[in-house]
């Protein structure tokens, strides 16, 4: 018998990242992604950023320091920053609040948002140029609209399929696919697998507000908030406010769902969650944004094996984690929105 895999453990790096140049300081950090360089993206939002840490962008200025850093930055491994970009520009319609992040095997940059009229996905090179935006702001029809979105969370690619998976989101109540070169729709399902539905409380997609021990809703809540795909061709679905996460097969079959932390009410407990990059995937790790904590989670059966991090300022404490991301070597990038305004680096141990 083949001896267990040791469940991984994590250190914080509290010298992650190097200081921002150019008086820079960002906002809430509402997405994290890593690429095939091993380079580390964030999305923070500059709209968040409290009018007392800016004002030296006052003319003149009032104090030395700050003004806000653009949306989106790039960093190595060691810290360094190496790109920045974002904002508004000519042909597209940049979100009114900037959510998830991903950056594709093909070197494509995903963008999303989860503002009120932010109805649309964004496609970029690595250096910022506009490549392709599929829905229009402000556009949505609702669950069975194929055109538009409704405040998307965050996507993911298959770029050998050719399609984008998509956590929409925090209007509507669905995955929903398209082409990745086209933006061409493909299919779209709800919990279950099943269609999702309109109206009824805007948080709650029509359905009761979650209540710890009440049968688990047929409907996903707001927000559908994470999309991740494993090599063994399964679909990690985030329903972040009823503490679950689905599984379903590449097509929307549905699989089978796991319960964390079932007796969280607030925002719910399951934010994010990543496959390790071990050959079977053993593991998924996930942030909870209610409770302050990260999750080792063994990935056949949903048991939580371990968790790491605690509500705080402190590094290696959280407030309000809301994306998690790894490198090649298995460290760990999780960012915090609200006033946490940080992504901290976890190294494996």
């Amino acid at each position: 018998m083949a001896a267990p895999t040791a469940v991984p453990e994590f250190q914080v790096d509290p010298y992650w990242p190097k200081p921002l140049p150019n008086n820079w300081i960002i906002g809430a950090v509402a997405g994290v992604a890593v690429d095939k360089r091993d380079h580390i993206w964030i999305a923070h939002r500059p709209s968040t950023i409290a009018a007392r840490q800016l004002m030296a962008e006052r003319n003149p200025p009032e104090t030395s320091c700050c003004v806000r850093a653009p949306s989106v930055l790039v960093f190595d491994r060691q810290g360094t920053l190496l790109r920045h970009w974002g904002g508004p520009g000519q042909g597209f319609e940049w979100p009114e609040l900037e959510h998830g992040i991903y950056v594709d095997a093909n070197d494509h940059v995903w963008l999303a948002g989860s503002g009120p009229k932010d109805h649309q996905l964004l496609k970029f090179t690595l250096d910022g140029r506009f490549l392709l935006q599929i829905g229009r702001a402000g556009q949505s029809k609702g669950n069975a609209d194929t055109a538009n979105l409704n405040r998307p969370a965050d996507v993911e690619v298959d770029t050998v399929a050719r399609e984008v998976f998509v956590a929409d989101g925090y209007g509507n109540r669905r995955v929903i696919v398209f082409d990745s070169e086209t933006g061409a729709y493909k299919r779209h399902w709800g919990a279950y697998g099943q269609p999702p539905v309109d109206g009824g409380p805007e948080a709650y997609g029509g359905t009761a507000a979650y209540t710890p021990g009440q049968p688990p809703s047929r409907q996903f809540a707001s927000p559908v908030h994470c999309v991740r795909l494993t090599r063994d061709r399964l679909v990690y679905v985030c329903d972040r406010t009823n503490d679950r996460y689905q599984v379903f097969q590449r097509d929307g079959t549905f699989v089978e769902e796991h319960f964390i932390a079932p007796q969280t009410r607030l925002n719910g407990s399951v934010a994010d969650l990543i496959p390790s990059l071990d050959p079977s995937q053993e593991f998924l790790f996930s942030v909870d944004n209610s409770n302050g904590v990260a999750r080792v989670i063994r990935r056949r059966d949903g048991e939580v094996l371990s968790t790491f991090g605690r509500p705080g300022r402190q590094a290696g404490q959280f407030h309000v984690p809301h994306n998690i991301a790894q490198d090649s070597e298995g460290s760990l990038y999780i960012s915090e929105v609200d006033n946490g305004q940080r992504v901290q680096r976890f190294v494996r141990r």
